[in-house]
């Protein structure tokens, strides 16, 4: 009876042992060393020619009724201004290693059409080129991100795009611009030297494409107030050797910035990646940890570039990243269109934390992509368009651009499924040009609510104030016909008591807060 009793008691106990254990999450903030800056080209952006991204995305169909400027959607173009994109990328992805410049120029009505072989096979008819891209990033207030054809393309060929873009003289490449009615230079400086060179880009060894990169490169010139931030075709998930292999050959100064990719993949197999929206908690789980090893990939990546760069000159460019799971049933394989749940959200804000921890090396970085393709902000059906969790996200972290990244210690809770667990919480922290703090937090866990705690000692701040991105369920998103269900919403759970700051991050939440 004793020992039945007894048992009883410690079935009752045991929630609350848990509970006391996980306790409050001690945060601290080291304002005083805030040092390294976020640049805002971390929040970018990448739009391929693939799918219903460029053609139905940006570039719709003149007839379509509603605000236009030529063909480019305007309700598109308000959006992302709203969050600041810094930059975008274009025109690939696997894509750049097939496109001619030359055949995106001119009048529209005398430009061959093309066979996109990368995606879908469909075709297209090159009405979307150099000028309306550029056309787009003025809307936009965005930097290009320039992506040259290597893998069947010349030297030559990049070379004169590269005058085309940039020099403002009397010469081939600036007269045909003129004669396409553009008089003055773009002026565009992020130049990508290739895409995936050890796959769709080629299928190279990082010993034949580092030579290859150093003669491209060569002939890729800086024009007066156009000096190029060349950017070499780097790594894949956790290949460091090609890493190795492009830091120790290329000479420093030739190379602005060395690029890697990584996608979250909710099954981790590229045959059956999972659904957008129907999955269980075994595979968010599954998803979450994998999205969590961005963090070890790059820890990895930079040590390699830390032996040949011990001054980090070289920019870590991480422009493609999100999750990749398999396309919506009844939409064209190819074209890899997805839903975007509030598993993306938080996949949005853990990967923006991760950066902003490792800004000291990762310099850009670009979602894949902007509209209706992958982990996209933005879907369109048509007239509409909604803005998917992963804006929301994206409009609360834009107050991190440019700032210094504040140093945070802290040890997370566990997030615990079967015998594995990851850490339940993440955070970023920085501090802008006004002496205000921010703060990003993430709770992954999908049914704990987890304090946070900090003492702000040596800082000064009057209160503080928070917008959150949540939702009861991780595969919850918005549609077309609930565009609204997931969105930002004031956040009242963080509170100041002397200096000291407390709060409740409630499960699925990211959470950014502002302390003035």
């Amino acid at each position: 009876m004793k020992k039945s009793l007894l048992f009883l008691i410690v079935l009752f106990f045991i929630p609350f042992v848990r509970s006391a254990a996980q306790g409050t999450v001690m945060l601290n903030l080291n304002a005083a060393g805030a040092k390294d800056t976020i640049s805002r080209h971390i929040y970018g952006h990448f739009s391929e020619h693939l799918g219903r991204c460029i053609y139905d995305g940006f570039w719709v169909d003149p007839g379509l009724n509603i605000p236009k400027q030529d063909r480019i959607r305007m309700d598109v173009v308000n959006a992302l201004k709203k969050i600041n994109i810094p930059n975008l990328r274009w025109p690939g992805g696997c894509f750049a290693d097939e496109y001619h410049w030359r055949d995106g120029i001119g009048p529209r009505d005398q430009r061959p059409k093309m066979v996109n072989t990368n995606w879908g096979g469909v075709t297209e008819d090159n009405s979307f080129g150099t000028h309306e891209f550029m056309e787009l990033c003025s809307l936009l207030n965005c930097e290009p991100y320039i992506a040259g054809n290597v893998g069947s393309g010349t030297v030559e060929e990049m070379a004169k795009w590269v005058e085309y873009f940039n020099f403002d003289g009397i010469s081939p490449m600036a007269n045909l611009r003129k004669q396409n009615g553009r008089e003055k230079p773009w002026k565009v400086t992020f130049w990508g030297v290739g895409n995936e060179s050890w796959g769709c880009g080629g299928n190279m060894t990082p010993e034949f494409y580092s030579d290859l990169y150093k003669r491209y490169a060569t002939y890729a010139r800086d024009y007066p107030g156009s000096p190029l931030k060349k950017i070499a075709s780097g790594a894949s998930d956790w290949n460091t050797n090609w890493t190795e292999v492009m830091m120790k050959n290329v000479p420093a100064g030739q190379m602005w910035g060395l690029s890697l990719h990584y996608y979250t993949i909710p099954t981790g197999k590229w045959s059956h990646k999972g659904s957008a929206t129907q999955f269980d908690e075994k595979e968010y789980f599954s998803t979450m940890k994998n999205c969590l090893a961005m963090d070890e990939i790059v820890k990895r990546h930079s040590a390699v570039m830390d032996k040949y760069d011990p001054k980090k000159k070289v920019a870590l460019v991480v422009d493609e990243w999100g999750v990749w799971t398999d396309v919506e049933p009844g939409t064209n394989p190819g074209f890899l269109y997805q839903q975007n749940t509030m598993r993306d959200a938080l996949i949005a804000g853990s990967t923006l934390n991760i950066f902003n921890n490792h800004c000291e090396r990762v310099k850009i970085a670009s979602l894949a992509q902007t509209i209706n393709v992958l982990q996209a902000l933005i879907l369109t059906e048509k007239e509409k368009m909604l803005l998917t969790p992963t804006y929301h996200v994206f409009d609360l972290y834009k107050a991190h651009m440019d700032a210094r990244l504040i140093p945070v210690q802290f040890t997370s809770p566990d997030y615990v499924s079967g015998d594995e667990k990851i850490p339940a919480v993440n955070v970023s922290a920085s501090l802008d040009s006004k002496g205000v703090i921010h703060i990003s937090l993430v709770n992954v866990d999908p049914s704990k609510k987890i304090t946070v705690s900090s003492i702000l000692d040596g800082t000064k701040w009057s209160g503080v104030s928070g917008q959150i991105v949540t939702s009861p369920k991780f595969n919850d998103y918005n549609s077309f016909d609930n565009a609204n269900k997931i969105t930002s919403s004031k956040f009242t759970a963080a509170k100041k008591n002397g200096n000291k700051l407390t709060v409740e991050l409630p499960p699925l939440s990211v959470v950014m807060l502002e302390l003035k």
